[in-house]
């Protein structure tokens, strides 16, 4: 699928989500999210923070008390998306003096001075270990104060909240496994907004999987900045681990969740070239319900751009894995991030990239011009010297040749037969269902008499570079 710069199968952006919350609620929240599915997460554990304290969340923004956005910062098109948002909203509290509105997540820690005292577009400003102390945050904003609370912890996962499952399909659902990076690319501001790495308690992930397919759900998303680095020893004492007793590794973990039941589909989110083993690979293969679809991010093709990057691991490396991961699944969709036009890229190293990018080829592609972000290594120690318009013309080398891989992906599809898991109706018709098959593949069919959460057997007739278009069949 095509949109605008990216060839993807994109989460919603800056979108209304609604919360199920007690009919004694007397305030209104308005819930907006920007960026990845990790913030997708988030919002419903703030959601379930809130509700718990009588807010009832609402679609009309004129209406509400609280207007919450919950913030990307990986690119400056984000912030600046945020901004005119948080502008617009303004307009609104001219004429309602007692609506409050803040900012969450990873704006927060980087932009609290900005937002609140400098362009006063805000009143609170919560960073995403703070999400707890949201009451008594707003409590103070009522009573005159601007509030303010983006401190990183070394053991906040939330894992005891119950998520308010925001997602309108009941069908499908996020796992938050692990929080924070340690991997310092040097272009990302995530270690600097979301903290240190900690994992969760396996035990409280198979908890919440059980407690998903119990209510009908069939399908979760295992989320995590880095999911391949996911370690739990059970026997944690603060930062102190104990060698003796076994450790939980993502691989483990994985098929912990996978025997919660053959009916729910497991997939995962964002794996590290450098991380990610065989053992990884293998547990997908040795259970049918863990999806065959990984997403690999390469970000260059050239060995030198990534060792500027701080990716930790060469072009050789990374096509090893490619290798590894074809030779145990060979029908596993892959997909990556890409960015073009980073400190010093020559010519020679994107066309490196392109020949990866033939090499490889992707199913899917998150790609982008390098945009700087402040306080990143890559802002201290390097030059942006790489001009727009090369960036940008870089980019559309990119795209080209995504867009004849995925077309060439789907096309290698038609005349099979793959098991769907309904979603929902099609965007373009309500005559049409869609629903993606375990390599992540978007599939329209006609609706008949089916319902989301089914699992039918599609046969592809035809495609579109994003989309599979086929019939169901007996």
């Amino acid at each position: 699928m095509l949109t605008g710069e990216k060839i993807i199968d994109e989460k919603r952006q800056g979108e209304a989500i609604i919360v199920n919350t007690p009919i004694t609620a007397k305030r209104k929240l308005y819930l907006e999210s920007y960026g990845c599915q990790m913030n997708f997460s988030d919002s419903e554990i703030v959601a379930s923070i809130l509700a718990k304290e009588g807010f009832e969340s609402t679609r009309d923004y004129f209406s509400s008390d609280l207007i919450l956005l919950n913030t990307c910062s990986i690119r400056e098109k984000a912030e600046l998306t945020v901004r005119n948002r948080l502008r617009s909203f303004n307009e609104l509290k001219k004429k309602n003096p007692n609506l409050l509105i803040g900012v969450l997540g990873c704006m927060a820690e980087r932009m609290k001075e900005s937002l609140l005292e400098q362009e006063k577009l805000v009143d609170l400003v919560v960073g995403p270990d703070a999400y707890r102390d949201l009451p008594s945050l707003i409590q103070k904003v009522e009573g005159g104060q601007k509030s303010v609370n983006v401190l990183l912890s070394r053991e906040e996962t939330y894992a005891d909240i119950s998520p308010v499952r925001l997602g309108d399909n009941g069908v499908s659902a996020f796992i938050s496994i692990m929080r924070g990076c340690d991997n310092m690319c040097s272009f990302c501001v995530v270690p600097f907004t979301r903290g240190r790495e900690r994992s969760r308690n396996p035990l409280s992930i198979v908890a919440e999987a059980k407690d998903l397919v119990n209510k009908g759900y069939k399908e979760v998303t295992l989320l995590g900045q880095n999911v391949d680095s996911y370690r739990w020893n059970i026997s944690k004492k603060g930062d102190i681990q104990d060698a003796t007793i076994p450790t939980t590794n993502f691989a483990q973990l994985l098929e912990l969740v996978a025997e919660v039941s053959p009916e729910l589909r497991i997939r995962f989110s964002t794996s590290h070239p450098k991380d990610m083993t065989d053992d990884v690979i293998r547990s997908m293969a040795k259970h049918k319900n863990i999806c065959n679809y990984i997403h690999l991010p390469v970000q260059s093709g050239n060995s030198d751009v990534l060792k500027r990057m701080n990716r930790g691991y060469t072009r050789e490396w990374y096509m090893d894995r490619i290798k590894s991961i074809r030779n145990i699944i060979p029908d596993c969709a892959i997909s990556t991030d890409i960015i073009t036009g980073f400190c010093d890229e020559t010519d020679f190293e994107h066309q490196e990239t392109l020949s990866l990018m033939q090499w490889a080829e992707f199913d899917y592609a998150y790609m982008f011009f390098y945009s700087e972000r402040p306080k990143t290594l890559a802002q201290r120690k390097y030059e942006d010297n790489v001009p727009l318009i090369t960036k940008k013309q870089r980019l559309q080398d990119v795209i080209k040749i995504q867009q004849k891989n995925s077309l060439s992906c789907n096309q290698k599809s038609i005349g099979k037969t793959y098991e769907v898991l309904i979603e929902g109706f099609s965007k373009k018709s309500k005559e049409m269902l869609c629903g993606r098959t375990t390599k992540n593949a978007m599939v329209v069919f006609p609706k008949k008499d089916l319902q989301p959460g089914q699992y039918v057997n599609v046969l592809i007739e035809s495609c579109t570079v994003g989309t599979l278009i086929g019939k169901v069949i007996d």
